[in-house]
C-alpha cells in the first residue's frame, strides 16, 4: 500500500475553496513525514486553474518524488453540492488536470440514475486515456452504502470507474462501515480514504444523507475510542491483496494544528502500513 495525504488538511475547518498552507509548504512536510503521495482538491488545482499553476506544482511534486493519488478538479466535488455532477458532463478538463499532474484518477459523483449514462460517457473517455474514475463512499449520491455502490458500479458497468472505500460517510448512512464492508466493495476498489469520525445528535455538522436525511456527525481525533478504528480496516486491506492508496482524508478540527496534525497521521499509518 502506498500512503496518501489529503490536501484536505490544509484547508480551514469549514471550508473546501481556499488552502490556508501554501502546497509548497505542504508538499515538502508530507514528504519528510513519509507520505508517497497527495490527494488533490480545487482548494490547490482546480479545472479552472492556468497551465502555469498545475506546471509550477507538478514540478515542486516531481522535485520531491511525490505522486498525486487522485485529483478532485473542482469545489462541488468536494462540497458535494448540486454541481458535483458536473464532471460527468464534460470529464475532459478533469482528465486534462489528472494529465497535468501525472494521476491516474479522476473523482466523480453520481446523484441519480440518470447519470449512469453520463458515467459510462465519461468513463469511456478516460480509458482512451489510461485514465481511472473513482466515486467515494458518499452521502447524498448513488453511494451511500455498500449494497447501492455495488449496484450502481454494476449499472456503470466499467472496469475504469471503481470505488473509494471512505467509512465515515457509511457509517452516516447508517450502513456496513468496517472490515467487512470493506471487503465487499474489494473487487472494485480503486482508492481508499480515512476520516475519523462519529455519530453526535448534538453537533452542529450534518451530513445530508438520502436515505436518512440529515444526520449530525463530529470528526474525532484519530486515537479517539469514540472514531473508527483504522487498524482493522488496513489488516482487512491487506488480506485482500489491495496494493493501492491509502490516503488520509482527515479534516482539520476547531482550533487544531495543521503540522500537529499531518504529524499524527503519519505516524499512526506509517506504522500500520509498513507491516504490510
Amino acid at each position: 500500500m502506498k500512503l496518501s495525504l489529503s490536501v484536505r488538511i490544509a484547508e480551514p475547518p469549514k471550508q473546501k475553496d481556499i488552502a490556508a498552507i501554501p502546497i509548497d509548504f505542504l508538499a515538502p512536510r508530507a514528504k519528510a513525514l513519509g507520505f508517497d503521495g497527495i490527494s488533490m482538491r480545487a482548494s490547490v488545482l482546480s479545472v479552472d486553474s492556468s497551465a502555469e499553476d498545475v506546471h509550477r506544482v507538478r514540478q515542486l511534486l516531481d522535485q520531491l518524488d511525490l505522486s498525486v493519488s487522485m485529483v478532485s478538479g473542482d469545489v462541488p466535488l468536494a462540497s458535494n453540492d448540486a454541481n458535483a455532477i458536473r464532471a460527468l458532463r464534460n470529464i475532459t478538463p478533469y482528465l486534462d488536470l489528472a494529465d497535468g499532474v501525472g494521476s491516474g484518477m479522476v473523482r466523480v459523483m453520481m446523484h441519480s440514475d440518470e447519470d449512469v449514462a453520463f458515467a459510462q460517457r465519461a468513463a469511456d473517455e478516460a480509458a482512451e486515456r489510461g485514465l481511472r474514475l473513482v466515486h467515494l463512499t458518499h452521502w447524498g449520491t448513488m453511494f451511500e452504502t455498500v449494497e447501492e455502490s455495488l449496484e450502481t458500479l454494476a449499472a456503470v458497468g466499467r472496469d475504469n470507474f471503481g470505488v473509494a472505500f471512505e467509512p465515515a460517510n457509511l457509517l452516516a448512512c447508517g450502513g456496513g462501515y468496517g472490515p467487512d464492508a470493506l471487503e465487499r466493495l474489494a473487487p472494485h476498489l480503486f482508492n481508499v480514504f480515512y476520516s475519523s469520525a462519529t455519530r453526535d445528535p448534538s453537533s452542529p455538522m450534518t451530513f445530508n444523507s438520502r436515505l436518512h436525511g440529515p444526520v449530525h456527525m463530529r470528526f474525532t481525533a484519530l486515537d479517539d475510542p469514540d472514531g473508527i478504528p483504522a487498524a482493522p480496516l488496513v489488516d482487512r486491506l491487506r488480506e485482500t491483496g489491495y496494493d493501492g492508496w491509502f490516503t488520509v482524508h482527515q479534516p482539520l478540527r476547531d482550533n487544531e494544528d495543521a503540522d500537529d496534525a499531518m504529524r499524527a497521521a503519519a505516524d499512526l499509518f506509517r506504522g500500520l502500513i509498513a507491516k504490510n
